[in-house]
């Protein structure tokens, strides 16, 4: 029994499909060997987003992508590893913009307190990373402990404190003095002194301490804050 005549066109039709499916897998394939191997999508332009900390020139002297390149062929990951090698930087993020622009996005370290030492002034950022022997921006408040440094309990202790205390409170320290990771005070620019303790029941201790800081005195004891004193 032969076939009808929709059973021919439905066969016929699928053909077809196959033929310019086929077709357009080679298409692709082309397409896709032209711009990994030519010169197509090259990559023409480099982006750097990076403030000032960062000199533009350090990262791109790590950037190394060969000249006429593919975007596609650019190793991504490789080259933010190797910008986040910078010790200034904090993170460092690439992108590719087609058609042939390479972004770069870096975020700098900013010092958050600094210790001194017989080289100078080491600064650490808010991870407790010491990234520079340099002075230190106005502002940036002074760490005082028996063995500051980036490896030391009571520095990162300290780094901690001033990282959870009110802004409000935090622009007003000159002086972090870290005894022990349970025994940190604060010096304000003043002349007063804010005895805090360690990191544990931050939240009540910044509740309390600002309200505290009104009142007339040169000592103010949170460290307890269900029992805080005036001196």
């Amino acid at each position: 029994m032969g076939r009808s005549a929709s059973d021919r066109f439905g066969a016929d039709e699928w053909r077809r499909i196959r033929l310019w499916g086929l077709l357009g897998v080679c298409v692709l394939a082309v397409v896709g060997v032209v711009c990994w191997f030519t010169p197509v999508l090259s990559v023409r332009t480099v982006r750097i987003e990076s403030t000032l900390a960062v000199p533009e020139q350090q990262v791109r002297d790590l950037l190394e992508i060969p000249s006429g390149r593919s975007i596609l062929r650019i190793d991504t990951t490789a080259i933010a590893q190797r910008v986040a090698s910078i010790p200034r930087v904090r993170t460092a993020r690439v992108q590719r913009v087609f058609p042939s622009t390479v972004r770069v996005t870096v975020v700098a370290r900013i010092p958050v307190l600094f210790y001194d030492s017989p080289q100078g002034e080491h600064l650490l950022d808010a991870d407790s990373v010491e990234f520079a022997i340099e002075p230190a921006p106005i502002g940036v408040a002074k760490l005082i402990a028996d063995h500051p440094g980036a490896d030391d309990s009571v520095t990162r202790a300290a780094v901690s404190v001033l990282a959870i205390v009110p802004a409000a409170l935090r622009v007003q320290v000159g002086e972090v003095v870290a005894r022990s990771i349970s025994d940190i005070s604060l010096n304000l620019k003043d002349g007063r002194t804010v005895l805090w303790g360690g990191t544990d029941d931050a939240e009540r201790k910044s509740a309390v301490v600002l309200p505290l800081l009104t009142r007339p005195g040169t000592v103010f004891d949170v460290s307890s804050p269900n029992l805080v004193t005036v001196k």
